[in-house]
């Protein structure tokens, strides 16, 4: 029976490369994946593109592509990633330059378009999860992004793409892609599909599935994380998969680490909406057959819905925020007056914040004061933050907790501050019929 074997070399924007890089030296494998795309991210993306036309796509995209076209490219790894973000065109053609650069000839990046739907609903009255609609937010708008399936990727995949490029596509359709194209599934094959769904959601995550965000000291004891080693999917043709990773990474693929990857944002196990399938996890079976190899079968599926979730991003408001320390006896006195000072000024200078947070970090910042005991702490962070309409006011919530400098109680030091904006996202629901994906070919 045929199989592949994917690798996961990232789990977000910001992960290790190192990881990846060893997959593609070292994993024996057929694909490697990077999944690099969160719902705000690509809110960002967007308001970047707006900025300048060539931006948009993954900050690091230069910085994972240099080290591993060479290696993918001799050893026939072909690489499927949404790092494109808002501007898969201009992706494609920076891996292009890259590639160039680095002698490559031959090299087909395919660029995959259709997830920007803003022009389609930028004036309509979409039903959000806020009680705002696409036309009320107005100006405030700045992208709407629908979620593609494995579909387009399968079809670049057929025209001979060394390096398939997306925006915002499923996560899971970043390795349902592959799958469906190497083995031939039927787009109906809803179990297949399913299972294949099972198998994207356990590697997405890159290192978590190998013991990352897993580690508990004293609890679930993982050896190695500084080398952690990212997952390989060996799947085979019937949806079989077997994770497990390089030889001698760090980390560890259990049945216990399967277990919570699989469960990681999970709402309804037994409904998982996806644009190909509606996954149900319900009847998955996760089996160790050997150390770092875990055999995970049963995913199973019915008929997508037709409508496809798109994520609305927007300019929501301004944070602003200030921190400094205090060390020495009676830390925490002078931290809770530090906070009584800023929390007064704010008032006397009209400071207008629809929220606030006043917190010692490692006292009360998490759980409030009910839970924060009685001991007396040698250092404190104090940070003030607030959620202001006007970018004015969140300036002047940072400078009000500088000020502690020379304004506060004694000894504080190491002060910061910020003002930013916050992009927030909401979810909607597009017929699918609406949306048309569709790629465009670079060849060095």
């Amino acid at each position: 029976m045929k199989s592949i074997r994917i690798g996961a070399g990232a789990g977000y924007s910001g992960d290790r490369i190192e990881p990846a890089v060893e997959l593609a030296k070292h994993g024996d494998i057929d694909y490697l994946v990077f999944e690099c795309l969160a719902e705000r991210t690509i809110s960002i993306a967007q308001n970047s593109k707006k900025k300048s036309p060539e931006a948009g796509y993954d900050p690091l995209l230069e910085w994972r592509m240099r080290p591993v076209l060479p290696v993918c490219r001799e050893q026939g790894i072909r690489i499927v990633s949404n790092m494109g973000a808002a501007n898969p065109i201009a992706a494609a053609g920076k891996i292009h330059e890259i590639a160039q650069s680095l002698g490559i000839r031959g090299l087909k990046i395919a660029a995959v378009s259709g997830d920007d739907v803003l022009h389609m609903v930028a004036e309509s009255e979409l039903e959000l999860d806020i009680q705002e609609t696409p036309r009320s937010l107005g100006k405030r708008l700045i992208s709407a992004n629908a979620y593609l399936g494995a579909g387009v990727i399968v079809e670049a995949l057929a025209s001979g793409a060394d390096v398939v490029i997306c925006g915002r596509v499923a996560d899971p359709a970043l390795f349902l892609g592959p799958l469906i194209h190497e083995f031939g599934w039927c787009m109906d094959d809803w179990d297949r599909l399913g299972q294949g769904t099972v198998i994207g959601h356990l590697l997405e995550c890159a290192g978590q599935v190998s013991g990352g965000y897993f580690a508990d000291p004293g609890v679930k004891e993982i050896d190695n994380l500084a080398r952690l080693g990212f997952p390989i999917g060996e799947v085979w043709e019937d949806g079989e998969l077997v994770i497990t990773k390089v030889a001698g990474t760090g980390g560890r693929i259990d049945a216990a680490t399967v277990k919570e990857q699989l469960l990681y944002e999970i709402h309804d196990p037994g409904s998982y909406y996806q644009p190909d399938v509606v996954a149900d996890f319900t009847d998955v079976t996760i089996e160790e057959i050997a150390p770092d190899r875990v055999r995970v079968t049963g995913g199973r599926g019915r008929p997508r819905t037709g409508l496809l979730k798109t994520s609305i991003g927007y300019l929501d408001s301004y944070i602003g925020e200030g921190q400094i320390s205090y060390a020495g006896a009676g830390a925490a006195e002078r931290g809770r007056l530090a906070l009584d000072i800023v929390r007064e000024r704010l008032s006397l200078i009209d400071v207008k914040a629809e929220e606030t947070k006043f917190d010692l970090i490692g006292i009360d910042s998490l759980h409030g004061c009910e839970l924060s005991g009685t001991r007396r702490p040698y250092e404190v962070r104090v940070r003030v933050a607030g959620r202001t309409a006007e970018l004015d006011a969140a300036i002047r919530i940072g400078n009000e907790v500088e000020a502690l400098y020379t304004n506060g109680p004694a000894g504080g030091g190491g002060a910061w501050k910020s003002a930013r904006e916050v992009i927030a996202v909401a979810s909607g629901l597009i017929p699918e019929g609406q949306v048309n994906a569709s790629f465009a070919m670079l060849e060095t």
